[in-house]
């Protein structure tokens, strides 16, 4: 029987086929039921775009001290080294090392038994001068009665007159010698010439000391009032002299000064600064530095100064008058162009540059901008001319409730984008109108 064969392949194409079009099929009936891309969705709601949220800042007009700030160096307004003025050795130390002491408290004893002997021996050659001048004063008054009677010559008369005006020159002498040993016997005890502060006593009982050492028996610093020498540049002179009055004032210009260890404390408004008064002018200016010396003085009852501290000086000089205030963080930087971001009434965002004048603390004091308007401080980074915004108060990071929009963080990625501004916290006043911080111009 013959039997007939049919090809195998054809069968298993037919079906890869038929398999291959049911699977198109499914493919265009998928990307038919696929939703739309956003762009079209949002193109078919007409192109609004979401508000930006930011905090902004109103513009505020205030009276704005402008101060100029400088480092100084706590010096002592009298400083003394004392030394002995007789040679000797030390009886006895009465002052401890460090000791406050005040003026014309004794502080050491020198053994002045030879000075005591001198002052002794001076009395006694006084008491000689005046018994021969005593003699030599009737010898001349009888002379005086022979000349009368012609019983001597006129010179013998003229000799003892001279006698005489020369014994009253050798007890007048004696005189002086008497009160010089005095003197030198007074050196014996040595007092205080000041009231401060006893630095470290060198010597000690039975310590052979002479005038002319090289080291003092201890130094004393006078403490309250104390001072302070700092340099301000020499553009700022004529502000110095004009906030003291006039050149010719002796009082000086009023000086606030940051208490040693508190400083932060002290910008924060928990501690009051020290004040006290500019007391001298140098009358040169350092052609090496372009400066000029200043020193003032001011109390110190509390001992909060020591001689040789490092601090910080801050001295108004004048007031701008209804100065317009914003946040240096809402400044936009580019190059030497300074910009901020107004928000108009329809809530539109608008760049209007804006020129700075001086800094505030947080704030800066700017020209271009009228009082109660609003400028963005956090989120202009996502801010373009014209966008819409959603504003809320701005509020400094250090403020009570701590949900201020002025965070650090924030304020970095605004500067980031060409923002300028310190980090929050200096005492810079929010929108609720707290006092701003005074102006500052760094003296070099």
């Amino acid at each position: 029987m013959t039997t007939t064969s049919r090809p195998v392949g054809l069968p298993i194409a037919a079906a890869c086929f038929v398999g291959l079009a049911l699977l198109a099929a499914c493919n265009r009936q998928g990307s038919d039921d696929a939703p739309k891309p956003a762009s079209a969705a949002a193109s078919g709601a007409g192109g609004a775009r979401p508000a930006v949220a930011v905090s902004v800042y109103t513009a505020q007009q205030r009276d704005v001290p402008v101060t100029v700030e400088a480092a100084g160096t706590v010096v002592a307004l009298d400083s003394v080294d004392v030394r002995p003025q007789l040679s000797g050795t030390i009886a006895e130390v009465l002052v401890r090392d460090g000791a406050f002491v005040k003026r014309g408290q004794p502080l050491f004893r020198i053994d002045d038994r030879a000075e005591r002997a001198n002052a002794d021996k001076a009395r006694a050659q006084l008491l000689r001068d005046q018994a021969s001048l005593a003699d030599l004063e009737r010898q001349w008054k009888r002379a005086q009665e022979l000349r009368e009677q012609n019983f001597i010559a006129q010179s013998a008369a003229d000799t003892a007159r001279a006698n005489y005006e020369s014994q009253k020159a050798a007890v007048a002498a004696s005189m002086a010698a008497v009160r010089s040993a005095d003197v030198s016997t007074g050196f014996g005890t040595i007092t205080s010439p000041l009231t401060g502060r006893a630095g470290a006593v060198n010597v000690h009982r039975g310590t052979l000391v002479q005038p002319g050492g090289t080291t003092p028996l201890v130094n004393i610093n006078q403490i309250d009032p104390i001072g302070i020498n700092f340099n301000v540049p020499e553009a700022q002179l004529a502000a110095l002299l004009n906030a003291a009055g006039g050149p010719s004032r002796d009082d000086g210009a009023e000086v606030s000064v940051v208490v040693p260890g508190s400083g932060e404390a002290a910008r924060a408004g928990v501690l009051p600064v020290q004040r006290g008064r500019v007391v001298f002018v140098d009358n040169a200016v350092d052609t090496t530095t372009g400066t000029i010396r200043v020193k003032a003085a001011l109390p110190n009852a509390q001992q909060q100064f020591w001689p040789g501290q490092y601090v910080t000086v801050r001295m108004t000089t004048r007031t701008m008058p209804g100065a317009m205030v914003i946040p240096q963080a809402a400044l936009i930087i580019k190059g030497t162009e300074r910009s901020v971001y107004v928000v108009k009434p329809d809530d539109t965002a608008e760049l209007r540059p804006v020129r700075t004048t001086l800094p505030a603390g947080e704030l800066v004091v700017v020209e271009g901008l009228k009082a109660g308007e609003k400028v963005i401080v956090d989120g202009k980074q996502n801010v373009k001319p014209g966008s819409k915004v959603r504003a809320t108060p701005y509020q400094p990071a250090g403020s009570d409730d701590g949900r201020g929009a002025g965070k650090p963080g924030r304020a970095a990625s605004g500067a980031g984008r060409g923002a300028s501004g310190p980090s929050a916290g200096n005492g810079a006043s929010g929108p609720a109108g707290a006092p701003v911080a005074a102006a500052t111009q760094a003296a070099s």
